[in-house]
C-alpha cells in the first residue's frame, strides 16, 4: 500500500489562529511533550498527538508490542500539534498525525499538509467518518449530548435551540474553551447558518449561561446542583459512571432526536503528513489504531465509539446507527478559526 504525499506552501491565516486556540482543542488534562529528537535521528516513527498522553499512551505500548514499530510520540493540545506539522513545513519531524477532532485534521487538509490515504485503510470506515478526500481517518467517535439532574428538569429539551428559552436562565452549563464544544459551535454554523449560530451564542450569554474549563468539572457542577443540565461529549457521562457506580451518580444522559446540531457525532481521527519521513511506519500504525485492539480500547477503556464494522460496543452505549445525528461533512468544519472569533465576539473565548 502506498501513502502519496502532497507539496503545500504554507498559508499565512492558519498559524496564527492555530495558535490563538492552543489552549482549546487538547485533552482534559495538561500534555507534555515527549522525547528529545534522538529516536526520530535514529529512524523512529514520530507521532504528534493531541489526545491526552494518559489515554494514549496505553494504546502506544500495544502499538510497539504488536507492530515491533520504534515509536516517538510527541504530546500537545491538537492546535498546537497542527500548528507545529504548518509551521515545520517540509521539514516536520510528524509522520502521524492524531487529533483529538475532525476540525484540526480539516485544517491541514485545507493548508495541503496530508498525504493521500489507500483504500484499504480508509474503506475500514463509514465514509461519514473520514475525510472525503481520503487524507485522513477517523479512528474512535463521540457523540454530544444533553446530560441532566432529572431531580430538577422535567422535559429534557429536544433541541439546543431551546436552550435559549428564559426557563434555562443560568441553568446551563458549556466549556467554551474544550476542542469538542467548539466543534459543536462549527457544525452549528454548517448546519444553521452563520447568523443563526452567532445568535444563539449572544441569547446564551443572555440567559446566563454557565462556563467551565472543561466537561469533567462541568459534570461536578451538575452533580452538586449548580447547574440543572450541561452539554457534553457522551464518554465523559460514561467514565463518571465507571468511576463512582451507577448508583453514585445522579445526572443522565440524553441523546438528542431528528438531527438536531447538539448530536454532533465527531471523531478523533489520524492522518499521515505529507512530508513523513517514515510514511511506511505511519501507515503501519494507522492500520493498527483501525485494528480490533485498539478499537476495542477505545470504547471498552474511554467509552468511545469503534468505527470499524465487527468491534463490540462498550457497556451501556447506544448504538451508534441508532443515534438521529445531523447530516454533515465532518470535513467542512475546518473553519474552527471563524469559530473561535465568533465565540470572542459573544465574551466567551
Amino acid at each position: 500500500m502506498n501513502v502519496v504525499p502532497r507539496r503545500f506552501g504554507l498559508g499565512l491565516i492558519v498559524v496564527p489562529v492555530l495558535a490563538l486556540m492552543a489552549t482549546a482543542c487538547g485533552g482534559e488534562g495538561t500534555a507534555t511533550e515527549g522525547g528529545d529528537g534522538a529516536a526520530e535521528e535514529a529512524g523512529a516513527l514520530v507521532i504528534y498527538s493531541g489526545r491526552d498522553q494518559e489515554l494514549i499512551d496505553p494504546l502506544i505500548e500495544q502499538m510497539r508490542e504488536a507492530t515491533g514499530l520504534e515509536i516517538d510520540v510527541r504530546y500537545g493540545d491538537t492546535a498546537q500539534m497542527a500548528n507545529q506539522i504548518v509551521t515545520e513545513g517540509e521539514n516536520t519531524n510528524a509522520d502521524l498525525f492524531i487529533a483529538q477532532d475532525a476540525g484540526a485534521l480539516g485544517l491541514l487538509v485545507q493548508e495541503g499538509a496530508l498525504a493521500d490515504l489507500p483504500a484499504e485503510v480508509t474503506d475500514l470506515v463509514p465514509e461519514q467518518y473520514r475525510d472525503a478526500g481520503d487524507q485522513w481517518v477517523g479512528i474512535s467517535g463521540r457523540s454530544r449530548v444533553i446530560v441532566v439532574d432529572p431531580a430538577d428538569v422535567d422535559e429534557v429539551p429536544d433541541s439546543v435551540l431551546d436552550l435559549t428559552d428564559p426557563e434555562w436562565e443560568g441553568r446551563v452549563g458549556i466549556a467554551p474553551t474544550n476542542a469538542s464544544f467548539q466543534a459543536f459551535v462549527t457544525g452549528l454554523r454548517v448546519i444553521e447558518g452563520e447568523d443563526a449560530a452567532r445568535q444563539w451564542l449572544d441569547d446564551m450569554v443572555a440567559n446566563d449561561v454557565q462556563t467551565f474549563e472543561n466537561n469533567r468539572s462541568m459534570l461536578d457542577a451538575l452533580e452538586s446542583g449548580d447547574i440543572d443540565l450541561s452539554l457534553n461529549n457522551h464518554y465523559y457521562w460514561y467514565e463518571r459512571v465507571k468511576e463512582q457506580g451507577a448508583d453514585a451518580v445522579t445526572s443522565e444522559v440524553h441523546y438528542l432526536p431528528a438531527g438536531d446540531a447538539g448530536g454532533l457525532v465527531n471523531v478523533a481521527g489520524a492522518g499521515i503528513t505529507a512530508d513523513a519521513a517514515n510514511p511506511e511506519g505511519a501507515l503501519t500504525a494507522l492500520e493498527f489504531l483501525l485494528g480490533e485492539e485498539a478499537q476495542t480500547y477505545f470504547t471498552q477503556e474511554t467509552s468511545e465509539y469503534p468505527l470499524v464494522a465487527g468491534v463490540p460496543l462498550g457497556e451501556g452505549l447506544e448504538e451508534l446507527d441508532s443515534l438521529e445525528q445531523p447530516n454533515i461533512d465532518l470535513s467542512d468544519l475546518h473553519s474552527l478559526d471563524e469559530t473561535v472569533e465568533m465565540l470572542r465576539e459573544a465574551g466567551l473565548e
